[in-house]
């Protein structure tokens, strides 16, 4: 029954499990390791492990359980592996899945970290890696062969929020045998489309929407059961990347008021953009759905929503922006994103500075270029906070 469920219910309902005691809120179980009855019991569950049976909190946890059962359920996957972070997300997720030899295609729109491991980790290790334009599907095509192993790319690029036609890469990697692995961060749990869209496996940092109140890392592998509990798993448990028990039980509180918050923090968001388009201080605001952004059909046509950041482009540069990021009175300059708290973010001198300037030209991460998250503030004191900072800045 609880398959049939909507994402907002399985996101207060899915997966729980009560002790003897039959609690209504989650138990926490913050334990390393376990007791068995007997050492026969000992040796039969390190031989095989159910669903409900644990041995160390390196390969599984009943609080960590949960939340794995829940954010899969929301997501519209069968099973999931919840990480340390969402960079051991990530990392973990591509490591476990290729080899010395394998091909990967991926959007070069990526975030900083992940062109890290693709470019100098991976490839060190014999894994060849081809960077293309993410919204070109001549490029997907012409890119992908017979013997690719994998596709990855970001749904909603961080942070120029470009759009990958995902039911395209979908059906070209596929037609050679492809895995394709979404780094689904920037779409949100809420509006997350990767499933519907046919995407192996979504990836996401629970960091970011989950948590919501910049507390917490966390990350979630999301994928078919024999995928999870097969090379990801084996490649997470002994390398140490497994979600702490604490870490999980709060995700698992914030999980029951993830839909409200998200939706009002993307409703926020197209507000900001509509409030902010055409403003004489900025050459461009970008926002998936709102109708200045060159895809906005496509986004349209993925989901109903286009998350709960924009970007701005601010005239004159990186002075002028530093001007207009200082002028913020309740905006934090900050650079995280998805918080309650709403932040502003210079990528060209923080998340995205490593990239060469080269790089940065070419994936349009400019001096003038700020990624705005919006958060549960009311949102005309946030129109209004934008307005004066680009005024003063002018």
């Amino acid at each position: 029954m609880s398959n049939d469920w909507k994402p907002r219910t399985k996101a207060v309902h899915m997966g729980t499990r009560r002790s003897q005691y039959n609690e209504v809120s989650e138990a926490m179980f913050l334990t390393q390791g376990f007791v068995y009855d007997s050492a026969e019991q000992a040796e039969a569950r390190f031989q095989s492990l159910t669903d409900d049976e644990f041995i160390y909190a390196r390969y599984g946890n009943p609080t960590v359980r949960m939340f794995e059962d829940r954010i899969a359920g929301m997501l519209g996957y069968e099973d999931c592996f919840a990480c340390t972070s969402g960079m051991a997300a990530v990392s973990g997720a591509l490591t476990a899945l290729l080899k010395a030899g394998d091909h990967v295609v991926a959007a070069r729109a990526l975030f900083g970290s992940c062109l890290y491991v693709l470019e100098d980790i991976l490839v060190r290790f014999g894994v060849e890696v081809t960077l293309i334009d993410g919204t070109d599907n001549a490029a997907w095509d012409a890119a992908i062969r017979p013997d690719t192993r994998m596709v990855f790319f970001e749904s909603i690029s961080n942070p120029t929020l470009e759009i990958v036609d995902m039911r395209h890469v979908v059906k070209a990697a596929h037609a050679v045998g492809a895995l394709v692995l979404v780094d689904d961060a920037m779409a949100t749990p809420v509006f997350s489309y990767a499933r519907a869209c046919g995407a192996d496996i979504a990836i996401i940092s629970t960091t970011k929407h989950v948590d919501g109140q910049g507390r917490l890392l966390g990350g979630a592998i999301c994928g078919s059961k024999d995928l999870i509990r097969g090379p990801i798993e084996a490649y997470m448990k002994h390398t140490g990347g497994a979600m702490n028990p604490f870490t999980a039980w709060t995700h698992l509180k914030a999980l029951e008021t993830i839909d409200l918050r998200v939706r009002a923090q993307a409703e926020a968001a197209l507000q900001l953009a509509q409030a902010l388009d055409g403003h004489p201080m900025l050459s461009a605001v970008r926002y998936p759905t709102h109708a200045a952004h060159p895809q906005q059909q496509l986004a349209l046509g993925q989901a109903p929503s286009g998350g709960t950041v924009l970007a701005i482009e601010v005239k004159g540069g990186k002075e002028a922006c530093f001007k207009f990021l200082n002028a913020l009175e309740i905006v934090s300059i900050s650079n995280n994103f998805a918080d309650a708290k709403s932040i502003a973010t210079h990528p060209a001198t923080t998340t995205h500075q490593r990239l060469p300037q080269e790089q940065k030209d070419t994936l349009g991460i400019s001096a003038g270029l700020v990624r705005l998250s919006a958060g549960l503030e009311d949102v005309s004191d946030l129109i209004a906070d934008l307005k004066q900072a680009l005024d003063r800045a002018g």
